[in-house]
């Protein structure tokens, strides 16, 4: 798939250490780095998790993780450098997962994402999650957040008629 000047692929094990050093520096940070080269990797490989890699020639730009559930998904990660934030990657990864997620016969995606990130509330919103919990203290006991979902069988009426 593309997106301007961009290609979104299925991520390699190659992938990994670039994706958890963006996992740490853009996600993770202030509250320790979980998401190593390791865990990644071993999420590239589990065959009910899909991780989607945006690309500009060799260099990875962007990627998210989502986990297949019996009837949801729940989308671990998603990351864009900032450099590249407001180009349509975040958007193209997260329609790659809900096609793939509707495509699997999932009738939701849910995700987490700090209440103090604003801007990722917006973006989400925009797709058409809905905010419908506050979470406290959910990240390592330090930070809250806000959990959000999404119903796929509407937007799948929405798109037939």
């Amino acid at each position: 798939m593309r997106t301007r000047n961009h290609i979104l692929r299925l991520a390699t094990e190659g992938d990994a250490p670039a994706i958890a050093v963006m996992s740490r520096d853009l996600i993770e940070r202030g509250l320790g780095w979980s998401w190593t080269r390791n865990r990644v990797a071993r999420s590239i490989a589990h065959r009910e998790t899909s991780t989607v890699a945006a690309c500009e020639g060799a260099q990875l730009v962007g990627f998210a993780i989502m986990t297949f559930g019996d009837e949801h998904g729940h989308l671990s990660l998603l990351a864009v450098q900032p450099a590249q934030q407001r180009r349509g990657i975040g958007r193209a990864l997260v329609e790659w997962l809900e096609e793939s997620a509707r495509v699997a016969g999932l009738t939701g995606i849910h995700l987490e994402v700090r209440a103090t990130n604003l801007d990722a509330r917006r973006f989400y919103r925009c797709l058409g999650y809905q905010e419908l919990a506050l979470l406290p203290r959910y990240y390592k006991g330090v930070e809250s957040a806000v959990w959000m979902a999404r119903d796929l069988r509407s937007s799948a009426m929405r798109q037939r008629a």
